[in-house]
């Protein structure tokens, strides 16, 4: 997906201010190129800088440019929270505005007091879906979610990038006005999983609660400590979401699975963090755990709602399926002992279960071994063609 903070960023940098209408046309644009270059959709993260500072409008307009290819409007919600409901009538709109079909990426409501919204928001989007609105969401199989710790903090402090930010965080006179702005879950539902710098990589899998106890210090101020002294957005784990809402889109027919995660290997570098155990355990969690063990959904449907749906609605051609002439990307698996083994204590532990894994027909995984074989393709959108060697 091209991103629209990337093309927002482009060509404003990360000021909070609405383009004029030649840098919208210019933002528009870049859109249609990189739909020609395989892009397939355009999509959104609105609860981080940039992206927090676009309009619906703007959003609806280069929804437009994606539409024109028949590309997908992907989106983190404005506000997973308390803001839930308006933030997917914000989605919506745009779907209907720009004429594009839609997906609501990792679908969730964060916070206990928005627990009971989650409801609702299911039945909004099924109300839009049954007029005929071509809208969707993904989900994966955790009730804690993974950012950095910036998302806690207020805009204005971040607009400008990064090392605005931090500068700003340095001056003791915007810190006392920061503080009250920020928006800071129990700090004993914030696990710290990573850092950049190694003098703090001792604190990974303490929450902020052990850590600013451990400091003399207020959660708050530990916070924008954390995030001076590594100079990076401080990864973090947060335990927000409520099992049973998990459960519930976990059923939901029109839901497909994600990770959410950069893919990762139990070796160095990625083992001087702590990472969400979705980066190894997401798909083997559904088949193992909420198909086999939980009996939540069929086999038949999870491996549908693995394969067919999700390529079906990022218009991938001849991939998801087992049909003659399409790409053989295989996997093979025993549903007797599919399982993932990552936790949030030690997430660097693979899934077992896999067999053998075919990509584009060539074995990459073989026995539960990797061959060495590295056959994968760039796998382009609706808005390229895509050609077989």
């Amino acid at each position: 997906f091209v991103g629209a903070a990337t093309v927002r960023e482009h060509i404003l940098g990360e000021v909070d201010r609405t383009p004029n209408p030649q840098e919208l046309q210019r933002m528009k644009e870049l859109v249609r190129q990189s739909m020609r270059e395989g892009a397939l959709g355009v999509g959104s993260s609105l609860p981080y800088i940039p992206g927090t500072f676009a309009s619906t409008d703007e959003l609806i307009e280069l929804s437009r440019a994606a539409a024109e290819f028949d590309g997908l409007y992907i989106t983190h919600l404005r506000d997973e929270g308390t803001q839930l409901l308006e933030s997917i009538d914000e989605f919506l709109r745009i779907v209907r505005g720009a004429g594009i079909r839609g997906e609501v990426y990792h679908f969730k409501v964060s916070g206990k007091a928005n627990w009971t919204k989650f409801d609702a928001a299911i039945a909004a989007l099924e109300k839009a879906r049954s007029a005929g609105l071509p809208v969707t969401a993904d989900v994966y199989p955790y009730s804690a979610s993974s950012t950095g710790m910036t998302i806690n903090l207020p805009a204005w402090v971040q607009e400008g990038g990064h090392d605005n930010m931090v500068a700003r965080l340095k001056n003791p006179a915007i810190r006392v006005k920061v503080i009250p702005d920020m928006t800071l879950i129990p700090p004993e539902d914030l696990l710290l999983s990573s850092f950049r710098n190694p003098a703090l990589r001792p604190l990974i899998g303490k929450t902020l609660a052990q850590v600013a106890k451990e400091r003399g210090k207020s959660p708050e101020e530990t916070a924008l400590d954390l995030i001076v002294e590594d100079d990076s957005r401080v990864g973090t784990v947060r335990f927000t979401m409520s099992e049973d809402n998990v459960r519930k889109a976990l059923r939901l027919p029109w839901v497909s699975f994600c990770s959410d995660s950069g893919s990762l290997a139990p070796e160095p570098p990625f083992t001087n963090s702590q990472p969400h155990p979705r980066a190894y355990g997401s798909f083997a969690r559904v088949l193992g755990k909420y198909v086999r063990e939980e009996k939540l959904l069929p086999l038949e449907q999870a491996i549908h709602r693995l394969t067919q749906l999700p390529a079906s609605n990022l218009k991938l051609r001849d991939r998801g399926v087992l049909s003659v002439g399409a790409y053989a990307d295989v996997v093979v698996f025993d549903p007797k002992t599919i399982t993932d083994h990552a936790t949030y204590e030690k997430p660097h532990q693979l899934a077992t279960g896999v067999e053998h894994v075919l990509v584009n027909g060539v074995p990459v995984i073989r026995a539960g071994k990797h061959t060495g074989a590295m056959p994968g393709r760039f796998v382009q959108g609706p808005g390229a063609q895509e050609k077989k060697n």
